[in-house]
């Protein structure tokens, strides 16, 4: 039985992070300030992880991630994804928060009452923040009451929680053009 390993992998949005373990991905990494932070951010997440070659299953789910960032069309495969560490509130959340479409976004009560949790909108943050599979389960299609950004724990924070909405072409209801296009160009996708 191999050790955990990771590697990082060049996306249109910066460089990103994936650990696996036996063959299942245990954590992906949105980018950090730069490698060494992301590397820091791999080996805290999943201790005695070290730089492997991706086998194949892990290779096409980054593939899949780099087809996600640049605005493509995808089909996640989470059968390769190691959920044994998340506690069973956690799963629920994240498999309600797989479920919303790409280009569409839910609040933090809509998903509570999604779960059959209502008012528990502080706990789906916590749980969240938690998420050990940044953008395959898309918490960034979270937000606040009123459609406000609220929190977003990956580097960046809100901005790069906006910049990935933009890439899925998040919309409101009836309108034309992207729910973003009104940010500072810096925050959209490229």
């Amino acid at each position: 039985m191999a050790g955990p390993a990771f590697a990082i992998f060049d996306t249109p949005i910066g460089a990103c992070g994936i650990v696996w373990k036996d063959g299942a991905v245990v954590a992906t990494a949105l980018p950090e300030t730069d490698e060494a932070a992301l590397v820091c951010a791999l080996t805290r997440r999943v201790p005695g992880a070290m730089r492997g070659d991706m086998p194949l299953p892990v290779a096409e789910l980054a593939e899949t991630i780099i087809t996600h960032l640049s605005g493509g069309a995808i089909d996640y495969d989470l059968s390769i994804l190691d959920f044994s560490a998340v506690e069973p509130f956690e799963k629920a959340v994240y498999d309600a928060t797989f479920a919303i479409p790409r280009g569409e976004t839910r609040t933090y009560g809509a998903l509570g009452a999604a779960i059959g949790q209502p008012g528990a909108a502080r706990a789906i943050g916590r749980a969240l923040g938690r998420n050990p599979f940044p953008i395959v389960i898309p918490c960034h299609r979270i937000l606040a009451a009123g459609g406000r950004s609220g929190g977003f724990s990956a580097p960046g924070g809100a901005a790069t929680k906006m910049r990935l909405l933009d890439i899925e072409g998040a919309r409101r209801e009836g309108e034309e053009a992207g729910l973003f296009d009104a940010l500072p160009w810096a925050l959209k996708a490229s």
